[in-house]
């Protein structure tokens, strides 16, 4: 088993790593950027192709990225090729859009993956009504009824399950949780709870009570609704949990690298086709959102920069823009150790 979570791992990373960087590498051909290498992968080489464009075409070991390399993505650093055909000598807008199409495929792969699912599938009820409640536990204990309507946890309005279950594993300051509804017959109520705490595999988690709505709705015009909005919520969740992690609600325990996505990948494969396709979906908003934040090495920080050469009037200095993009990459990498040791010392 291990080994079919290993490969199903590869390719679902594969897919989105190739989708993402295929945007970069076709907006960049159409842009006129001469481009030396498209890789899915990193590290050492295991596969290359010079195609008739002269492009190298590789598979590399480690399935934890991908690039392409393009000419003068922050200055002239070849001799060897034309000055038009340098990145950093194409308009704003084209390097704009070179730089953000990574991030809009892997957008659209998601929106199409949740629309094909729901529509094969059906689309669950995005809103956050409480569809159990079970029986000598914290929830029921305090009142809530099935049919509830959540519309805030501890002060953040909130209008998705998504949105709901990011707010109630977050850290409180006495570990209760002040849950306001809306009855079925319109009243509104605020109950205070708190969750037990249950010993997992992975430590420890809070357990209120409540299960979801399982009402769904067939038909293209549901499945597209659901898409669009199930992709806003995730989007949504994600803003909050990198601000979570920045005020302390949410430790960096949250997160996880390549070998708890491996667990994630077992358990998704045990259920079925459709949580394997909801997990690429949701994985490739992950990439895409991450990708977007003004970060060194990522496409949103590179943005920044250009964002930053538009309102100066001229281009920031190449080496104070590589040498903070070579910093934001160790950093990354740090923090990707850290989260891998940290997934490790979750298995023992």
């Amino acid at each position: 088993m291990w080994f079919i979570t290993l490969i199903a791992l590869i390719f679902i990373l594969g897919i989105i790593v190739l989708i993402h960087e295929f945007g970069h590498f076709i907006f960049a051909k159409k842009s006129g950027v001469f481009i030396y290498e498209f890789s899915i992968g990193m590290g050492p080489l295991i596969y290359k192709k010079i195609g008739k464009d002269k492009i190298q075409y590789s598979i590399r070991a480690l399935p934890i990225g991908g690039y392409v390399q393009m000419a003068g993505e922050v200055s002239e650093d070849d001799k060897k090729v034309p000055k038009n055909k340098f990145m950093c000598n194409k308009s704003g807008l084209q390097r704009f859009l070179i730089l953000v199409a990574g991030v809009t495929f892997n957008f659209l792969l998601a929106l199409i993956l949740l629309f094909a699912s729901a529509l094969i599938w059906g689309s669950s009820s995005l809103k956050p009504i409480i569809g159990s409640v079970v029986e000598d536990y914290p929830a029921a204990e305090a009142g809530l009824e099935a049919g509830d309507r959540i519309l805030s946890i501890n002060g953040h309005k909130l209008n998705t399950w998504d949105k709901a279950q990011i707010y109630l594993n977050l850290k409180t300051d006495d570990g209760k949780y002040k849950i306001e509804v809306e009855k079925e017959n319109n009243e509104v109520k605020t109950y205070t709870i708190e969750p037990k705490t249950v010993k997992t595999d992975d430590g420890e988690s809070k357990v209120f009570g409540i299960g979801v709505d399982t009402t769904k709705e067939y038909g293209i015009v549901a499945s597209a609704k659901y898409a669009v909005l199930k992709f806003g919520s995730l989007i949504d969740s994600m803003a909050i949990t990198i601000a979570s992690l920045f005020t302390g609600s949410l430790g960096l325990s949250a997160l996880s690298g390549p070998v708890g996505i491996y667990g994630v990948v077992g358990q998704s494969l045990t259920m079925g086709i459709q949580q394997l396709l909801y997990l690429i979906a949701f994985l490739s908003i992950n990439v895409g959102f991450i990708n977007l934040l003004p970060f060194p090495a990522f496409d949103g920080g590179r943005i920044l920069f250009l964002i930053i050469e538009k309102i100066k009037g001229s281009p920031v200095d190449s080496k104070v823009e590589n040498w903070f993009h070579t910093i934001g990459f160790i950093l990354l990498m740090l923090l990707m150790i850290y989260i891998t040791l940290q997934d490790i010392i979750k298995l023992f």
